[in-house]
């Protein structure tokens, strides 16, 4: 590749080395704005790096000098490959080296689901976004479990719309327990329409984005786009759809297991859900829950686990998890000790 080039050691446990890049636009895509991209990776990686025209000097701890590197020669494979990097994918990539330096963002990054109405390629930004995609693509239904701003529902949108648009299936129908306590619409002001279209704008805001309002509009209009609450879902047989039950974890048993019989003939089911996040009374078990102690066995169908590490919304997102899983932990000991204390 490039021009590769240890310049010498600053200590037992430090690297110094310049890389140069050949193609001289390419190397300022690479480096971002004002040198922004490189700034990134510098404080990620807890570095040194500064550019000279096409040439980046890296020094620091050996292990962050390294991942600096593999990000770098990395992200400029894909802009020769015809990807156009965005600031965003330098954090994806720098999480995904981090975990796994062998991991080879080629695999992952040029994986294109499909191109939304402004024009950006849709793909995958973590290993465990990409097996998702794997997964929607061989298996007839598949559970997408984690936290928020995983991409869960994101990017089952993406492959709905995409098998649309080549004609492997006729119709797209998302779904979603319409409020959290059993879909008790009654009290809610305005007609059901009204009712339940709060429950469901996170769907149109998802299909918005990759459709123009007036394309989608046509389309709901036509049936070729259904967006419903689940209780909606009762007594029909959906054959010929890409099908999506988002927020799973707050649908009860009975729920779940009437959502999965009504798949039919040549459909998927993708169902998200964050199991962490269940707003049903203390006194009924969530329907996903219960799915995924008993079905994943099932031949066909396919269970992808997501965790705060593919958390592709704002970096405080993931921190924000993080937070709240130590002080659940800690709760959760508490109760253990207190537990102990009061059999003495």
């Amino acid at each position: 590749m490039e021009n590769t080039k240890d310049t010498g050691s600053t200590g037992a446990d430090n690297k110094k080395t310049k890389v140069t890049f050949s193609d001289i636009d390419l190397s300022k895509h690479l480096f971002g704005e004002h040198n922004g991209n490189l700034q990134k990776i510098a404080k990620a990686t807890e570095v040194d790096i500064h550019a000279r025209g096409n040439t980046v000097f890296i020094q620091g701890d050996f292990i962050g000098a390294n991942l600096a590197q593999n990000v770098l020669e990395q992200l400029y494979g894909l802009l020769k490959s015809g990807y156009p990097v965005y600031p965003a994918d330098v954090d994806y990539a720098v999480q995904v080296l981090s975990k796994d330096d062998h991991a080879q963002l080629k695999e992952i990054f040029l994986d294109t689901v499909y191109v939304n109405s402004k024009k950006q390629a849709i793909t995958p930004k973590s290993r465990t976004q990409k097996e998702y995609i794997e997964a929607m693509r061989n298996f007839d239904i598949v559970f997408g479990i984690g936290p928020a701003g995983t991409g869960k529902t994101y990017l089952a949108m993406a492959m709905a719309v995409a098998a649309l648009a080549k004609g492997v299936i006729s119709r797209i129908v998302l779904t979603r327990p319409a409020v959290e306590a059993g879909e008790a619409l009654g009290f809610l002001p305005g007609d059901l329409t009204e009712k339940v279209d709060p429950y469901l704008r996170p769907l149109y805001d998802a299909l918005h984005d990759m459709m123009r309002f007036e394309k989608v509009s046509n389309l709901m209009q036509q049936g070729v786009i259904e967006v419903a609450p689940l209780a909606f879902m009762r007594g029909r047989t959906l054959n010929d759809a890409f099908i999506i039950l988002d927020e799973a974890q707050n649908t009860t048993s009975e729920q779940m297991k009437m959502f999965l019989t009504r798949i039919g003939f040549s459909s998927k089911a993708v169902i998200t859900g964050d199991i962490t996040q269940i707003d049903l009374p203390a006194e009924k078990p969530s329907g996903l829950i219960e799915a995924k102690n008993i079905l994943q066995e099932v031949k066909g169908i396919k269970f992808v686990f997501f965790s705060k590490a593919d958390v592709v919304r704002h970096r405080l997102v993931q921190e924000i998890i993080e937070a709240y899983e130590n002080m659940e932990e800690y709760k959760r000991k508490k109760h253990e000790q207190k537990g102990m204390r009061s059999e003495k």
